[in-house]
């Protein structure tokens, strides 16, 4: 199986807003910086990962990106999340990828492994949608759809019981794969606090 992950990055100064009454404007920038760093040198050492997508309007983010050999794509304007994610896909399967999985740059615990356990389950089977959802069981930290573009992404609050749904409807084999490391993403000051001691982000 082909795999192209796709990372969409909102651009490095403006995300993480949420921790603004912990980090300073500065700080929160080099976290997002070494967050999709962290991320991209991942997916880069992953032998299941054909090929790496960044997606975003941030010039600075799309420069770290071609510093690990991914593609990149600048978006014009404020399209929504979804629509960039329609476009990356548009992308990778002109390069005939067989299926994309969907990362966000902000999991400061992920390793290859989980990775690899992804694809391995999405290999199990022809066609398939294979979700991590947030610790919160709402959110969607990693969407692994094989082949791309059978379900319509849905990011958004509580997406991870549409996507569900989206995949039941669409006749894939449905796979929820709990992975406690990507479940975790940095978005409150309780989640710099959990990660504190696992990490050793410099800010």
């Amino acid at each position: 199986m082909t795999i192209w992950a796709i990372v969409p990055v909102k651009p490095l100064r403006r995300g993480k807003s949420r921790l603004a009454g912990t980090l300073t404007e500065d700080e929160r920038t080099e976290l997002n910086r070494q967050l999709l760093a962290h991320t991209l040198e991942i997916l880069k050492n992953t032998p299941e990962i054909e090929q790496t997508l960044v997606i975003s309007r941030d010039p600075q983010a799309l420069a770290v990106a071609r510093d690990f050999d991914a593609r990149t794509v600048l978006e014009d304007g404020s399209p929504h999340l979804n629509t960039a994610l329609e476009r990356a896909t548009v992308v990778a399967k002109v390069y005939a990828t067989s299926g994309v999985l969907v990362l966000p740059a902000d999991l400061p615990l992920i390793s290859q492994e989980d990775i690899q356990k992804l694809v391995s389950v999405a290999n199990k089977h022809e066609r398939v949608v294979v979700i991590t959802p947030d610790r919160h069981k709402q959110g969607t930290n990693a969407l692994l759809i094989s082949p791309a573009g059978i379900i319509e992404y849905d990011f958004g609050p509580n997406s991870f019981s549409r996507h569900c749904e989206r995949a039941i409807k669409a006749g894939a084999r449905l796979e929820i794969c709990t992975l406690p490391s990507i479940e975790l993403d940095l978005d409150l000051p309780e989640d710099l606090e959990l990660v504190a001691e696992k990490i050793n982000f410099k800010i």
